[in-house]
């Protein structure tokens, strides 16, 4: 299995295109699969008094409000033009974070986008996730902040929407969610990842293990959205059977901005996903057999048995004559126990493979 890299560069930009354009070239020559952007409109997103969380007022240096942070991080529809092509030309697939309708809308109508991301922030908000669902997009559905029972209701929630169920409401969703109708679409159409939502979430927040209780207990693919400063983190998650990393990307970690911080400089996501392709090789088919470079050694490695003292031919084998020593070309150490007691056909010096 590969694993997807998102090279998440969300509004690392600070709202300049020719910043986000940047952010494309680097991530494509990093050798992520995506870069994912955010598409949204400042005022359908929060109301005109919402604070900002803890992390955006530690890196953004400011008290302002969300609205007024949001509008100087906002890329305008002709901007999403031009990112779309510049990742069509450096050959790395483009993808964005609708948090609006309007936004979903256009990435789906209008640049044709055939794969949503949800934000985490986002997962209890069943308008927004039945309108993505409704558009027909496949879904990388967050989980940060969420609990098992309010992913399993938002999964209800697409189920629903997929089939094309009119009558939406809480029971409705289950029943989607319940039927064997619904689980083959969302099989079909979502990922889950785990994620935190702390940047940068402190290594013992991040609860790697939490992805595999989602896929035991969704069965559907999962994978990470990394908030953490280094790579460690991620290359467990492939080592775990991660199908989806995400992890923030910056030009410069010194940019003001609320997710710089956060965020990976291109070599460092470089070498992050050099380190992912190397666990993927390393994890192999699960058979427990001599790997094919190793197969030379076994010669040399392992033993035989051999004569510890002179053997005359009709003499018996005992643990006084008997040993093991290398090279391994000879009979099995394992058979050590089978050979006591037999006779010797013909004589051995000391040192000779039996």
């Amino acid at each position: 299995m590969t694993t997807r890299v998102i090279a998440e560069a969300g509004v690392n930009h600070n709202g300049d295109p020719e910043l986000a354009l940047r952010l494309v070239d680097a991530a494509a020559e990093a050798g992520a699969d995506v870069i994912k952007f955010q598409t949204f409109t400042p005022s359908e997103l929060v109301t005109t008094d919402a604070p900002k969380a803890r992390y955006q007022r530690i890196n953004t240096g400011s008290d302002g409000s969300q609205l007024e942070m949001l509008e100087r991080l906002k890329l305008d529809h002709p901007t999403h033009h031009l990112l779309l092509a510049r990742c069509r030309e450096r050959g790395v697939a483009f993808l964005s974070t609708p948090f609006d309708r309007p936004s979903l809308d256009f990435l789906v109508g209008e640049l044709g986008l055939t794969t949503l991301k949800a934000p985490s922030g986002e997962l209890t908000n069943s308008p927004l996730l039945l309108h993505m669902a409704r558009s027909g997009a496949d879904i990388i559905l967050s989980t940060g902040m969420a609990n098992l029972a309010e992913v399993e209701e938002a999964l209800g929630v697409l189920a629903f929407g997929y089939l094309g169920g009119t009558k939406p409401g809480r029971s409705a969703f289950a029943e989607a969610l319940a039927s064997s109708e619904g689980r083959d679409v969302l099989a079909a159409k979502v990922s889950l990842l785990h994620c935190t939502t702390e940047y940068p979430t402190p290594p013992a927040d991040v609860n790697l293990r939490a992805m595999a209780t989602l896929r035991d207990t969704f069965g559907l693919p999962v994978g990470l959205s990394d908030h953490t400063e280094g790579w460690a983190v991620a290359l467990a998650a492939v080592a775990l059977g991660a199908a989806v990393i995400e992890k923030h990307l910056t030009l410069d970690r010194t940019l003001p901005g609320p997710d710089h911080r956060a965020s990976a400089e291109p070599a460092e996501l470089a070498a992050m996903i050099v380190g992912i392709r190397v666990v993927e090789q390393s994890l192999g088919h699960g058979h427990k057999e001599a790997a094919p470079s190793e197969r030379a050694n076994m010669a040399i490695a392992r033993k035989s048995l051999v004569a510890v003292a002179p053997i005359a031919a009709g003499e018996v084998f005992s643990e006084a004559n008997l040993g093991a020593k290398r090279p391994g070309t000879g009979l099995s150490p394992t058979l050590y126990w089978d050979m006591l007691g037999k006779v010797a056909t013909r004589d051995f010096s000391p040192g000779q493979l039996i």
